[in-house]
């Protein structure tokens, strides 16, 4: 298990800087395209805004959403499509989660966690695997979010774990204790599975 740094009471604007630094790091010592992915939800939002209007080199930024609800994209309950509507107007690459694409090795990948310890679409009753065959699938919720009743696509476990690091950005001391907790593999909920095999960097910001 990789060590977790917890970094608490950051803000939005906190966060943005930090990812503008990583950000701009990766992209000076590698000459291609530099892939990362983010999580839909409330809380990325407004970090991804104060981002957007940093001076990246965003021509070079492939953007994917770690999960996604199957919906068309111009459903408000499309995570691709808000992160289309935020991210490709500043010049980044925004690709939809497609089970004909195979996903590519991350600099970073950024992901929520619900109060139920699910990661990305990987919710309990998914019953994630640190070392499923597969690097996306399609899963069924349950019980299904109300405010989003719908199947979703959603990166597996080794798939998120392809990465330089990651960020998790928690808000509420509820979900940090179970954060926390999972640190200490004291739960097996999928957020524990996770960091359980993780080896690289894991930073937490509450």
């Amino acid at each position: 298990m990789a060590s977790a740094q917890i970094v608490s009471g950051a803000s939005d604007a906190d966060i943005a800087r930090w990812l503008f630094s990583r950000l701009a790091a990766a992209l000076a010592s590698t000459p291609g395209e530099v892939a990362i992915s983010v999580p839909g939800g409330s809380t990325p939002f407004p970090i991804l805004e104060c981002l957007s209007a940093m001076d990246l080199d965003w021509a070079r930024l492939a953007v994917w959403p770690g999960d996604d609800r199957v919906v068309e994209e111009s459903h408000p309950a499309s995570n691709v499509g808000r992160i289309r509507a935020l991210l490709e107007p500043v010049g980044a690459k925004v690709v939809a989660l497609d089970p004909t694409l195979e996903p590519p090795h991350f600099t970073l990948v950024w992901l929520g966690m619900g109060g139920d310890g699910h990661i990305a679409s990987l919710f309990p009753n998914t019953d994630p695997q640190v070392d499923d065959p597969q690097t996306l699938r399609r899963l069924t919720p349950d019980p299904l979010p109300p405010e989003a009743p719908f199947d979703r696509l959603s990166l597996t476990i080794p798939a998120l774990l392809d990465s330089d690091e990651i960020l998790f950005v928690i808000r509420g001391a509820e979900k940090q204790a179970l954060f926390e907790a999972a640190t200490r593999g004291e739960n097996d909920l999928p957020v524990a599975r996770l960091l359980g095999a993780a080896k690289g960097q894991v930073t937490c910001f509450t």
